[in-house]
């Protein structure tokens, strides 16, 4: 299976209505970023072990460990979860940036260092999650 054939996979085994909004919300990033790198994770370690939900990931930037290695990497992640739906902002050095800039006004959403995590699409301003994309591609370029 193709990574295309796997994120289509991976929104459709999700139940309704979180199914509709993952889908909505790949082709909103798909529209704000045309040109990104498509990744998709299927959660799972070289064991086959599952360590976290499955990610559909956008763009690419070069992470570099404290140890000197780098690997590449997408900026944007987006997946599904218990509770709703997370999108993970990769790569932004100052931890305190996504919430002090878009938490006051994305609307009833959980904005951590690198993660806005949220119950429905209605909860938020989709604008404001769309400009935190934006924003995150930029600084992690």
């Amino acid at each position: 299976m193709n990574i295309q054939e796997q994120i289509k996979a991976y929104i459709n085994s999700q139940p309704e209505p979180k199914r509709a909004e993952i889908e909505t919300l790949h082709q909103r990033i798909l529209q704000v970023l045309p040109k990104a790198k498509l990744w998709f994770l299927d959660g799972k370690d070289d064991q086959g072990k599952t360590v976290s939900n499955p990610q559909i990931g956008y763009g690419l930037q070069t992470v570099k460990y404290a140890n000197g290695k780098t690997k590449a990497f997408y900026q944007i992640g987006m997946s599904g979860n218990t509770a709703g739906i997370s999108v993970y902002i990769m790569g932004l050095d100052d931890k305190k940036y996504l919430p002090e800039t878009y938490g006051k006004t994305i609307g009833k959403a959980s904005v951590t260092s690198y993660c806005i995590k949220f119950t429905t699409l209605k909860d938020i301003h989709i604008d404001v999650l769309e400009a935190a994309i934006l924003d995150g591609v930029k600084q992690s370029t």
